[in-house]
């Protein structure tokens, strides 16, 4: 780790300003910030995850040295498993709303997307439902290419995707691609997933840290202005507009409120969801199970 840490000019994302619970902070230089989720058993994301995200994505926000920060996993079979309510949905609705006006996690994922910094999702394990909806946002997505599992399950629980996917995927995927990812619900392998564009590329696993932090450390270098630039004009023309998001979050509330979802719901954790197991592993494939049968 750089022994020049504190003398950042942000020292809100030296690895010593703060104690982060489901992430860790490793400043490897001003212009080159690597952050691990780090939340046992699986990464879930829960309440206490978008607050610690909504307060790093500040802390980058207020930086005018760094230029690129990368997201990893210390789990290499889970890089974001899902939400995790933990039976208490006023946890996330105590959140409130973020400085964009619109709910926190959504608030998260749109202020990411738009911070004058490259954020790298170097991705290695599964990433599911709100999982994938974190590194749809992105700006760039470099995966294992052994160990790669992305989806949004949610329809086949019988709820709308919150965060956003329906605006982001067709995007980068196109509408017949976005569609089948997200109403047939299953899991992408690192191949299929590469194929439709819905990660940049795929890294023999061996050599994801080492090209993830080469492509980093040359970024860092670059001029700060000169990156944040071209960035906002990139999102001009490919980032969703505001108007496009918070509905399907309306939605999914909903959805999730009826029995026949609760039922499901009930059905999977009976399964193993939430934990290290057949369940979790294979979640795209198994979601199927919590449907009643006729």
């Amino acid at each position: 780790m750089s022994t020049s840490t504190t003398s950042h000019s942000n020292n809100g994302l030296a690895p010593e300003s703060r104690s982060w619970k489901h992430l860790s902070i490793d400043r490897r230089s001003p212009g080159y910030c690597r952050v691990t989720f780090d939340h046992p058993p699986i990464n879930t994301i829960t309440a206490a995850t978008v607050a610690e995200l909504a307060e790093l994505v500040g802390l980058i926000e207020s930086d005018p040295d760094l230029n690129v920060v990368v997201f990893d996993s210390v789990n290499p079979d889970f890089y974001l498993a899902h939400y995790d309510l933990e039976h208490d949905p006023g946890r996330t609705a105590a959140l409130g709303v973020g400085p964009t006006g619109m709910p926190a996690w959504i608030d998260v994922l749109v202020r990411l997307s738009r911070t004058p910094v490259v954020s790298i999702a170097s991705i290695r394990g599964r990433a599911r439902g709100a999982g994938s909806e974190f590194v749809l946002a992105c700006d760039l997505r470099f995966a294992s290419r052994e160990n790669t599992l992305l989806g949004q399950f949610e329809v086949g629980i019988g709820v709308v995707p919150g965060g956003g996917p329906m605006a982001r995927l067709p995007r980068l995927v196109g509408r017949g691609r976005a569609l089948e990812i997200l109403l047939v619900a299953d899991d992408l392998d690192g191949p299929r997933a590469e194929q439709y564009g819905y990660v940049n590329r795929l890294i023999a696993d061996d050599q994801l840290d080492a090209e993830v932090g080469a492509i980093a450390s040359r970024l860092e270098r670059f001029d700060h202005d000169a990156i944040a630039r071209t960035k906002s004009y990139v999102d001009q023309v490919t980032l969703p507009a505001d108007s496009e998001l918070p509905p399907a979050l309306a939605d999914f509330r909903e959805l999730f409120g009826r029995p026949g979802q609760q039922a499901q719901l009930a059905r999977l954790e009976a399964l193993g969801f939430n934990v290290d197991g057949d369940l979790e592993r294979s979640l795209g494939r198994r979601v199927v199970e919590s449907i009643p049968d006729d």
